[in-house]
């Protein structure tokens, strides 16, 4: 009981500090992005913003994330395997970010998909070979390559949510929260302490994404910063103690920025289109052409996450034929939402 108590303190402390430096760093790089003109300016058919918009809220993100880290790091003494794993992140991450701020900071064009693709891959590659990688495939070679595509893959669907305020930002801070719970009893503490520092990283940036005289975006910066350490805490603890198919309870927290990007993958395939290129095909903006104000679609899918998360958590706990039976529901439920939302007219 002590030991609980002393990590429900250590986790709520790794998540404090960076939401407290979130807060305060967010409005700072603001002024710092309008002085030197670190911009997004509408103009290109899939911008959904109408007005010019201070970039840099991913620094905030990335700062406040790397900062709560390194203090935790000296609050309290870690095991060896949690340092290594922790600076893994921290390295990796810190080329995710700086990979996104050069794309932000070269708009309207960008890197350009190859090469930020080559980069990412590099990245990836290097994580797995230290050996962050999933754990219940074989052979290695398979569990690898299998590690690499899933790192991408989780980094750039926080990238491609990214479509109205608040709606990246908020899944990555359900989805941490959502690690967190599964984790939380288990001795990952890594997972614990980086799921607990990127919950409130993201959160602390969030009102300035919402507000209106203080408007920033986090750009590529930001979202895949949060992709990149989603996909490596995702793969940091155990879901199978109970049932063996626990093993894809990260795919249900996860669950939303994935189905964005395979829901404009297949909707820009079926027009004919590359699936690279930047279109509204996403289910956010169809939900919006429904009618509902982007708070909302927001708010729902924040919701929708945190059920997703609970749903996760009991994957993990019950027995195999109920956990088969809420993955058939929940997909089953997906696969209803998609048939509904693709005939909606962009």
């Amino acid at each position: 009981m002590r030991d609980l108590i002393e990590n429900s303190r250590l986790y709520l402390l790794a998540f404090m500090v960076p939401l407290a430096l979130s807060l305060v760093l967010t409005p700072l790089l603001r002024l710092l992005a309008l002085r030197f003109g670190y911009v997004d300016a509408p103009g290109a058919e899939v911008k959904t913003h109408k007005q010019v918009t201070p970039l840099l809220g991913g620094a905030a993100i990335f700062l406040a994330f790397s900062a709560g880290l390194v203090f935790m790091r000296f609050y309290t003494s870690f095991p060896t395997g949690t340092l290594r794993d922790l600076r893994v992140i921290l390295a990796g991450g810190l080329v995710m970010f700086v990979l996104g701020l050069i794309d932000d900071l070269k708009k309207p064009h960008g890197l350009g998909f190859k090469t930020k693709f080559f980069i990412q891959f590099c990245v990836a590659f290097f994580v797995a070979l230290y050996g962050v990688r999933i754990n219940f495939i074989n052979p290695d070679h398979l569990s690898f390559i299998l590690s690499m595509v899933w790192i991408v893959g989780v980094s750039n669907a926080f990238n491609i949510i990214d479509v109205m305020d608040g709606l990246s930002a908020s899944q990555a801070v359900m989805a941490a929260l959502g690690f967190l719970l599964i984790s939380f009893p288990s001795e990952a503490i890594y997972v614990n302490v980086a799921s607990a520092a990127l919950a409130g990283g993201a959160l602390g940036f969030l009102p300035y994404n919402f507000s209106k005289r203080m408007k920033i975006f986090m750009g590529d910066s930001g979202s895949l910063v949060c992709g990149f350490t989603l996909a490596l805490v995702s793969m940091g603890t155990s879901y199978s103690a109970v049932n063996p198919l626990g093993v894809y309870a990260p795919l249900f927290i996860l669950a939303i920025p994935l189905y964005d990007t395979l829901f404009v993958s297949v909707m820009r395939l079926r027009r004919g289109h590359s699936p690279f290129i930047g279109s509204r095909d996403h289910f956010a903006l169809r939900l919006e052409k429904l009618g509902f104000s982007r708070p909302r679609i927001v708010f729902l899918t924040a919701m929708a996450s945190l059920a997703l998360s609970v749903f996760a958590f009991l994957v993990t706990q019950v027995p195999p034929v109920w956990g088969a039976l809420i993955y058939l529901v929940v997909g089953g439920e997906f696969l209803l939402v998609s048939a509904g939302i693709s005939k909606i007219k962009i």
